[in-house]
């Protein structure tokens, strides 16, 4: 075999090697996420799913935080601007999770429409700013 063949499958080797770690890693990280209108047709449709864990993405509505800092405990409500569902999270929470902020949320919807995140993952904003005076 020439050396120039030999190059040249050599190289599409590693080329389909990379390719393939690139599409499975991005494949394992993107994070798909249902909205609170959406999980509520689910439930509607099969109330098992309360059973089933699930990620929810939407915005915290402004002025419904509420931290217990002794038991690490925050309590809030997310929408998407139809469907609200209060939210229950045990752990800390992420320097950038505040109002108005986009999050996404992985638990369980429990029976009484509450949701329990073990997971919160707030969204960096694309930019820094200053807090405006008040």
């Amino acid at each position: 075999m020439r050396a120039r063949t030999k190059f040249v499958l050599g190289a599409g080797l590693i080329s389909v090697s990379v390719g393939y770690l690139m599409a499975s890693g991005i494949k394992d990280t993107g994070v798909y996420f249902v909205t609170p209108t959406e999980l509520a047709e689910k439930v509607k449709a099969d109330p098992s799913i309360q059973d089933v864990g699930v990620r929810m993405g939407a915005r915290v509505v402004s002025g419904s935080i509420s931290r217990d800092l002794a038991g690490q405990t925050i309590a809030f409500e997310v929408t998407d601007g139809q469907q609200t569902y209060p939210v229950v999270y045990r752990g800390i929470a992420p320097d950038t999770f505040d109002d108005d902020v986009d999050v996404v949320v992985e638990g369980r919807l429990m029976p009484d429409g509450t949701f329990r995140a073990t997971t919160l993952l707030a969204k960096c904003g694309s930019r820094y700013e200053a807090r405006p005076a008040a």
